[in-house]
Formats: C-alpha cells, structure tokens, sequence
C-alpha cells in the first residue's frame, strides 16, 4: 500500500510509482488520483465526491473533477 503525505501542494511518494506532486497528475482528475492523493479508502472518496462541496462531472458513469478545483478544495 502506497501512502502520500501532503506538504505545500506537493504529494510525496513513499513507493517510487507514480505521481510525485500535483502537478504531475492530469488536469481532470479522477476517483483513484483523488483517493491517491488523499490517502483514503474507496468509500471515503466516494462520499466525498457525492457530497456536492466541490464540482463533479459524470462522463457515463466516471465521476471527473478538475485538479484546479480539487486543489482550491484542498487547500481551503
């Protein structure tokens, strides 16, 4: 299992795979970057993505979300 701790908008890696930083992710993110990202289980980043406190998009039945808007989100 692979765990990420957050610093300053950078995302660092324990396991060398992967994304190291934000920036290195795509711009439209999906559940698993989020669920990466965040360090949390598939539940947990599902009832985040349902919980309407950020826009989502519904591609068929992918949920997309900027990484601008995720990392505003983020960040507070």
């Amino acid at each position: 299992m692979e765990k990420f701790l957050i610093e300053e908008r950078r995302v660092k890696q324990v396991s060398e795979d992967t994304y190291k930083s934000t920036a290195d992710y795509p711009s439209v993110l999906t559940a698993k970057d989020i669920q990466q990202i965040l360090d949390i289980g598939e539940r947990q980043t599902y009832e985040l993505l349902n919980s309407e406190q950020f826009h989502i998009v519904l591609v068929g039945r992918m949920i997309k979300v900027s990484k601008d808007v995720f990392l505003k989100w983020l960040e507070g």
